[in-house]
């Protein structure tokens, strides 16, 4: 719709003119061709009242239903672009720093309708906008009242394991492609002796022929049940449900009945609509992985930050989340990690905390630094290979990460409380010969 001085005029505002409970605050980065305000104007149009009134009709539907500029940080002229997207603007490049308030009454408490606003069509496809990236979102108490959040929580997660006042150890079991159901129980069922709290499915690792997720809950199930036995501790098993939306539920409750007692869901490739669905359905924890995320989120510029994600699968009622971690494998700014884990442990209205899951290449060498990081002890610690691939074995893998917290609690070094430990000294070991050949 083409834009008068007088209209763009509709698209700006201040908190203090507006009743911002009816409102989200959107948070982005955007690179502007041309004239700021009137690509600002388009960028709220678009996302809104992309036309505000009817031919021949005198009305406005802005004042109650357009998104608005609230806040404006003009960073500076740009020589070019960040990114080559094609558009057909010319003038000068700016960036900016924008806020946003968008009035929630447009599309409810609905999660595919929010994000089909926010970073839809109109966000993405706006003249004068090439380059866009939505930073943050913010929701007033009105509109998060109509979401449960998490069933569960951090406090749900350390009562199920009777586990207080450190990490929860998860551990990824490896191979994580490939094993029959008999050989995971029991690669399983060793990690569970040696201390892991949690051994879960590969978030790739779903319903197959050679592993069907019947069999599998069935094997771990007992496996679990033979653990808890012998180790006098509570475990659990955490199994990818992640399938077609229609099977979700069925999925859940084959897994649940033969014993799995947490579940794991890829909560983007399903929706997070069917996230929320089968939060509303649970009788375990639900814990996320992040697939997907990163095609969007890892430019800098560009696409929609992680801790918008981290947010929005907190809301859809994950009891914990799985995102990529500190390790150099990960590719992740620290910066970003910690805002994702501080998007699953702040205060947020009435919704529960989740419990953080940072992880990627982990070991009983890394524990320290992640904890370090993380600043508190609500995070999973989720090793792979710094569990089933430790040279002793998943056993002596899981015992060497709950050494490894033995020695943080103690202000020792690996090196001193390693001594008469072998499966601790085993890691110590390869990490010196790495360093030897380096």
């Amino acid at each position: 719709m083409l834009m008068y001085n007088e209209d763009i005029k509709g698209f700006f505002s201040s908190r203090e003119e507006l009743n911002m409970p009816d409102y989200l605050t959107l948070e982005y980065y955007l690179e502007c061709v041309g004239d700021i305000e009137t690509a600002l104007a388009h960028f709220c149009s678009e996302q809104s009242t992309a036309q505000w009134k009817r031919v021949g009709i005198d009305e406005d539907f802005r004042p109650r239903y357009a998104a608005m500029v609230i806040g404006l940080d003009v960073l500076g002229e740009l020589p070019q672009l960040s990114y080559s997207v094609p558009h057909s603007e010319t003038g000068k490049i700016h960036a900016c720093r924008v806020t946003i308030a968008h009035p929630h009454r447009n599309f409810g408490p609905k999660l595919p309708n929010l994000i089909s606003a926010v970073c839809g069509e109109g966000v993405y496809f706006t003249p004068g906008v090439p380059v866009v990236k939505l930073l943050d979102i913010g929701f007033p108490q009105e509109f998060l009242s109509a979401f449960d959040g998490p069933k569960f929580g951090i406090a749900g997660i350390r009562d199920l394991l009777k586990a207080y006042n450190r990490p929860i150890f998860f551990g990824v079991v490896k191979p994580n492609i490939g094993l029959s159901p008999e050989h995971f129980g029991e690669i399983a069922f060793q990690s569970w002796l040696g201390g892991l709290d949690i051994a879960k499915d590969d978030e790739m690792l779903a319903d197959v022929e050679w592993s069907t997720l019947a069999d599998r809950s069935c094997e771990l199930g007992k496996a679990r049940i033979r653990a808890e036995k012998e180790t006098g501790e509570p475990k659990v098993y955490l199994a990818n449900i992640t399938d077609e939306v229609d099977q979700l539920i069925n999925q859940h409750d084959i897994a649940v009945k033969n014993g799995a007692n947490a579940l794991l869901i890829n909560a983007l490739p399903v929706g997070l609509s069917a996230v929320r669905m089968l939060a509303k359905h649970t009788k375990v924890p639900l814990i996320g992985h992040f697939p997907f995320i990163a095609a969007f989120s890892r430019m800098e510029k560009f696409g929609v930050h992680s801790r918008v994600m981290t947010k929005l699968q907190r809301l859809a009622g994950l009891d914990s989340i799985i995102m990529p971690g500190f390790g150099s494998r990960m590719m992740t700014a620290e910066e970003e990690v910690r805002d994702n884990i501080q998007e699953c442990l702040q205060e947020f209205g009435h919704i529960r905390p989740s419990l953080p899951v940072p992880g990627g290449s982990d070991s009983a060498l890394t524990l320290e630094a992640v904890y370090r990081k993380v600043g508190s002890v609500d995070f999973g610690f989720v090793p792979g290979r710094g569990v089933f691939g430790h040279p002793m074995g998943p056993k002596a893998g899981a015992s060497s990460i709950r050494q490894a917290w033995d020695a943080i609690e103690k202000g020792l070094s690996l090196d001193e409380y390693a001594i008469g430990r072998p499966e601790l000294m085993a890691m110590v070991a390869v990490e010196n010969a790495k360093k030897q050949h380096s």
